[in-house]
């Protein structure tokens, strides 16, 4: 983290100090829990708990200053050092921007460098970020966020991990409305900006997918004439998003466009579903072999996502290919693989879902089944708007036409896919309608025999990435529950 003392902090924020204006933060946390000696403890309004009223036990851990929206006093009647301000997580994003400032002149200083990259889209944006990480880790000191940290929140929290030593900072963004993005870009200032794709997930909260068009250009729209526009051709509204920058622009296609300057030649999957293809780059005449160890072929756009970014901050060709070559799931129930020792496959990609993702999972399921039974167990796809019906109803048919073998749908949100598979031809005890998790946790742990690969899929809120852990694990060795939401 950059050394910001009290007073400093107070001044940035245009908040008024109750503290020793020499305290100098060592970190940031919004969760005291997370609070260590040193800590500056952020204490916002949440949806479900006051950070004010945490105050104390992130002191009781370690913390020497809060940034805080109103006075807290301690049990000794004195207040606890505080820099108060208006709003705490607007104030969290000018200490992110004054951050990123300060290192970018301290490198340059140096005669160094700082790369910021910015990184939105619809679905993949983790995947991506974990990709590009791992690539950029290899060249230089690397600051990427820790799980789906992408919002006015996490971009913050990620920005106050990084210091004069940075030399790449990833930022994923995540939006759920027209400037949340142009927010968080003013913040880090990227040069170079992914965008993945445009879907319909959050159509509801956009007020239609033309506004989702709308705010992921915001990216593309913040990068300077020095900076690189990384572009799916693949998606036309993500390519018409090229006369909304001035930055130059590097296209990607897992389909082999010939506008694309970077592509996926003789894309296809291995018998494990693990993308294969030859990654061609801008300047190279022959593809550098790429062997993916993440599952699925809609994977391949990632792959090549984090290959065009990582030239554009001018990664060696061959350095990108190794590294996409040797490279995992990093972040959990991203179509994460669990071989039980019955013989039974889990895979478990229910950490966020909309109708682009589902399709492309279940497209996995059918492709790594053959000649196996296969269970696709799906929840609700949150936040469609109006189109909830017409898009689980879509889902619900493709089920059936790819002859999965068991389909079983969780929670009344997502009824209409069950009835969308029954009404296209699957019957009996083929298609199953579970009320609650539990439900289909019973189900799931009698019928389920050695040799079937289960798929579990749903929006985060939904939790069928748990009942994944429970299926998949003992309860001993469950991990502890992720619960920070993706945005859009």
């Amino acid at each position: 983290m950059i050394a910001l003392t009290a007073a400093e902090i107070a001044e940035i924020t245009n908040g008024r100090l109750d503290a020793d204006p020499g305290i100098t933060p060592s970190s940031v946390v919004t969760d005291s829990r997370d609070a260590t000696p040193g800590t500056l403890y952020v204490a916002k309004p949440g949806e479900h708990a006051d950070g004010h009223d945490f105050v104390a036990a992130a002191f009781s851990q370690g913390a020497v200053l809060v940034l805080a929206e109103r006075p807290v006093t301690g049990p000794d009647g004195v207040n606890y050092p505080a820099v108060l301000v208006q709003d705490a997580v607007l104030a969290m994003g000018a200490l992110a921007a004054e951050a990123v400032r300060r290192i970018r002149a301290a490198r340059a200083s140096a005669g160094e460098t700082l790369t910021v990259v910015g990184i939105t889209g619809s679905a993949g944006k983790t995947t991506t970020k974990d990709l590009l990480a791992g690539i950029l880790t290899k060249q230089g000191n690397t600051v990427a966020p820790q799980g789906s940290y992408n919002g006015e929140v996490g971009v913050p929290l990620t920005v106050f991990r990084a210091d004069t030593g940075t030399r790449y900072l990833v930022i994923e963004m995540g939006a759920t409305g027209i400037g949340h993005i142009r927010y968080l870009a003013d913040m880090v200032k990227p040069d170079i900006g992914v965008v993945l794709g445009v879907g319909t997930a959050h159509a509801g909260e956009f007020g239609g997918v033309e506004n989702i068009v709308l705010a992921k250009g915001e990216l593309v729209e913040a990068l300077a004439p020095t900076g690189t526009a990384i572009l799916n051709l693949d998606d036309d509204r993500v390519a018409g998003m090229r006369p909304r920058t001035v930055a130059a622009v590097l296209g990607f296609s897992a389909e082999n466009r010939p506008e694309a300057a970077v592509r996926a030649v003789d894309p296809d999957t291995n018998a494990f579903g693990n993308p294969e293809f030859d990654l061609l780059l801008p300047g190279s005449e022959a593809g550098l072999h790429v062997s993916s160890g993440l599952i699925g072929a809609h994977h391949t756009g990632n792959l090549l996502a984090a290959a065009a970014a990582a030239h554009a901050a001018g990664v060696p060709g061959t350095d990108i290919a190794a590294s996409l070559s040797t490279q995992t799931a990093a972040s959990r129930w991203r179509m994460e693989r669990t071989e039980r020792a019955d013989g039974v496959t889990v895979i478990n990609d229910a950490y966020n879902a909309n109708p682009e993702s589902m399709r492309a999972a279940l497209r996995t399921l059918a492709d790594l089944g053959r000649g196996r039974r296969t269970w696709a167990v799906l929840g609700a796809m949150l936040e469609l708007g109006p189109d909830s019906i017409r898009e689980h109803t879509a889902v619900g048919t493709q089920v059936v036409r790819l002859n999965i073998s068991r389909l079983v749908v969780v929670g009344r949100e997502a009824r209409a896919l069950y009835v969308s598979a029954v009404q296209e031809g699957s019957w009996g005890d083929e298609c199953v309608f579970a009320e609650t998790i539990e439900d289909a946790h019973s189900l799931l742990d009698a019928e389920l025999e050695p040799g079937d690969l289960v798929l579990f899929k749903s929006s985060n809120s939904v939790g069928l990435r748990h009942l994944g852990d429970r299926i998949a694990l003992p309860p001993q060795t469950t991990e502890p529950a992720e619960e920070r939401s993706e945005l859009l």
